[in-house]
């Protein structure tokens, strides 16, 4: 009893310690939010690491998570952590919560949510949390599966007053089955972003299915202190809302999606939250939601307080082509014609920014809208005549393929890759998806969840991809001449061929592999396993029963199962005879992200970079190379940039700190020229964003090195570096 009275007194001693920053030699400077503040900039006014002295920056401490990382099964870690009071806070990639000594890596507490009986296993990503206090209450929110929960900051204890016994649902706030027509409990619901905080509020979306079970991705408020729900934004609306005539009638009873996954900002101010909104189910295909589809796909305004939205403005009208917002927007202030406006910019997949005045949602550089071709379109489908595009700033990565930009790095690889393209559509990038197939950017990024900062200047800085996507739309099997397939067929198209591919086809890549013959690769028990858990990119589905994530098994393995009708879906129906989850006529073969022979982009370089765009004008201060292939450049390739995954942090010390890249290194950038002053090896990829704090007058990086990203290793370690 004594050595665990001793243990618990050091720990609150440390963690005092820790929280007692004043000026000088123990000025603490926090990272208090997922982005650095409250407007989303991942910027810091540090700069006691500079341009004169990045050079000298060396380790300062390692912070093992001390989960076992699994070559062949790896989980990946893409957590940016907080700092509050010398003390940091982050996530594992088992969904653990821990606090450690900022300064030091001192392991404080750690937190296991699956100490909790009523949470199942659900590994996903966590990408942040959220801290929040009052009167010397002091709470850490974040989510793990379908439930947010709070602990307490200084013990790393759950807070059981908090919702019902320390847990609330989130699928709280989405409606009933009354409103519905069925049950939403029944379905996927998690969130990989954290929420955000607004006085005692704290507003949350979500991620949801991306095929016909997808949920609804209602915005939601919730009392920070007693885990009640506050207030709901209908992102898809209901009768009587605006918005619902962009649907068909009666789409919200069929359709879900158009959920903020991405993680959104406040305006403390203003008192106005700031978001980004995903496409609407299905992916690819839309004929049961002609219209707009307000609102999916859009930049909008909310009363912090009440939900009540401000303004909106849509990126994609009647998205086709999986063009989420895929970051939180950024507050940031620029100046024109000699007037300072406070602004909010949103950085697009398609590589456009889109800035808005942020009172009035009027876009400060004109956006035009453009014809845009409607045909050839799938039976049933319309697409939308015209698409917005920004005038200003140019968009940062490619937006047409042509055939001069196929790879040329070697003659088989330029002879695979124009056959390709010689027998898929090609061109305008908004040609409706089709049964020929598609070489497309943009499903992968652009712009991804890392985000942009922007420094007070008004420079905004944001990373790039550009990668290539082949998208084939097939009708779906209906069996033979009854209308009639297995019921593991119905559920793996509804819930996993967004990814895979329908009837398990592919796609055949790093990302999502083909699940052809998966039964060579994995046991039965290790399929149910990773169905009921997740692993790395993908959810769990323990939303399924467990007889049919038995059914979706044998559907894997090619085992025999019951068949059924698909018209009579042991599902609730809606008063039109429809039913939920969706079965649409036509999927995709997957998210098949296009590469060469060798497993390199199809497409010329560049195939990663770096910008920096200055938002008053509109104009490119630079843009550079991100990212290396050692090995091509042995070959004497230049630079060519590599995929990236994780954003930017700026400093006032003229530096820009990224990992992000696939070559798993570390980097300072000039942030007047976009050189690179330094750079060190990470042991795993650094798949997230860096943060940056002061502890006791010294300042630090830090960073999570997670890997686990398209085959390359996972890594369980926290890096933080400073000046010796």
């Amino acid at each position: 009893m004594k050595k665990i009275l001793i243990i618990i007194y050091c720990q609150s001693f440390l963690f005092l310690l820790a929280s007692c920053g004043s000026s000088g030699e123990s000025e603490n400077v926090d990272w208090r939010y997922y982005g650095g503040d409250s407007g989303g900039t991942r910027y810091s006014e540090l700069a006691q690491i500079n341009t004169e002295n990045v050079k000298s920056l060396k380790v300062a401490w390692e912070f093992d998570t001390g989960e076992e990382v699994d070559a062949d099964k790896p989980l990946a870690n893409q957590n940016q952590p907080i700092v509050v009071n010398g003390i940091l806070y982050g996530t594992t990639s088992r969904q653990k919560l821990f606090a450690l000594n900022a300064a030091t890596g001192q392991d404080l507490w750690k937190f296991d949510p699956y100490s909790i009986p009523e949470l199942k296993r659900s590994f996903h990503a966590i990408r942040g949390v959220v801290y929040w206090e009052e009167k010397g209450d002091k709470r850490i929110l974040y989510t793990v599966g379908t439930f947010l929960l709070a602990i307490n900051a200084a013990t790393g204890e759950l807070i059981e007053s908090f919702g019902e016994n320390g847990l609330v649902d989130l699928h709280q706030g989405l409606g009933d089955e009354s409103v519905r027509g069925f049950d939403v409990n029944d379905y996927s619901i998690r969130s990989t972003s954290p929420g955000v905080i607004y006085n005692n509020t704290f507003i949350i979306g979500s991620t949801v299915s991306e095929g016909g079970s997808a949920l609804p991705g209602n915005i939601r408020a919730f009392d920070a202190k007693s885990g009640m729900l506050k207030w709901v934004f209908n992102t898809i609306p209901l009768p009587g809302e605006y918005g619902y005539e962009t649907w068909a009638e009666d789409s919200y009873k069929k359709i879900g999606g158009a959920n903020s996954w991405a993680g959104m900002v406040v305006d403390q101010k203003r008192g106005m939250v700031f978001l980004g909104t995903g496409s609407p189910s299905v992916d690819f295909y839309g004929a049961e939601r002609p219209g707009q589809n307000l609102f999916a796909n859009c930049v909008i305004a909310l009363d912090a307080k009440t939900g009540k939205r401000v303004w909106h403005f849509q990126t994609v009208h009647h998205d086709l082509w999986d063009k989420d917002i895929p970051c939180p927007p950024t507050l940031i202030t620029v100046t024109q014609e000699g007037k300072e406006i406070e602004a909010v910019a949103q950085a697009t997949k398609d590589g456009f920014i889109f800035i808005f005045d942020r009172d009035t949602g009027k876009p400060l550089f004109d956006v035009e809208e453009i014809d845009v071709p409607v045909s050839p379109a799938l039976p049933g489908e319309k697409p939308w005549p015209t698409q917005p595009i920004p005038t200003k700033p140019k968009p940062f990565v490619n937006q047409v393929l042509k055939e001069e930009d196929i790879t040329d790095r070697t003659a088989e690889s330029h002879a695979f890759v124009l056959e390709r393209f010689k027998n898929s559509n090609s061109g305008n990038k908004y040609l409706p998806p089709s049964e020929k197939g598609s070489l497309i950017y943009h499903i992968g990024g652009g712009a991804e969840w890392g985000g942009a900062a922007a420094d007070p200047k008004g420079i905004m800085y944001v990373n790039g991809n550009n990668m290539l996507w082949w998208i084939q739309m097939r009708k779906v099997s209906e069996g033979s001449g009854t209308h009639k397939r297995s019921r593991g067929e119905s559920l793996f198209n509804q819930n996993c061929s967004a990814c895979h591919g329908m009837d398990k086809s592919g796609p055949v890549n790093q990302a999502f592999p083909s699940l052809d013959n998966i039964g060579a690769r994995l046991k039965e028990p290790e399929i149910l396993n990773i169905l009921e858990s997740g692993r790395s990119r993908m959810p769990s589905f323990q939303h399924l029963k467990l007889k049919d994530r038995q059914a979706v098994v044998d559907f894997l393995l090619a085992k025999e199962s019951s068949s059924f009708d698909v018209h009579k879906v042991e599902n609730i129906k809606t008063e039109e005879g429809k039913v939920f989850p969706y079965n649409p006529p036509y999927l995709n073969n997957g998210n098949n992200q296009f590469l060469d022979l060798d497993g390199y982009p199809a497409i010329k370089p560049l195939w990663g970079n770096l910008n920096a765009i200055d938002m008053n004008s509109g104009e490119f201060l630079w843009q550079v190379p991100f990212g290396e292939f050692p090995e091509l450049m042995k070959k004497g390739l230049p630079v060519t940039g590599t995929e990236n995954h994780g954003g930017p942090v700026v400093t006032a010390g003229g530096l820009l700190f990224i990992g992000a890249s696939y070559d798993e290194k570390l980097r300072a950038i000039e942030t007047k020229t976009g050189k690179t002053v330094w750079e060190y090896q990470l042991p795993a990829g650094g798949y997230s964003t860096p943060a940056t704090y002061m502890v006791n007058g010294k300042q630090y990086v830090v960073i999570t090195a997670g890997g686990a990203r398209y085959g390359l290793k996972g890594g369980s370690k926290l890096m933080a570096f400073s000046i010796e």
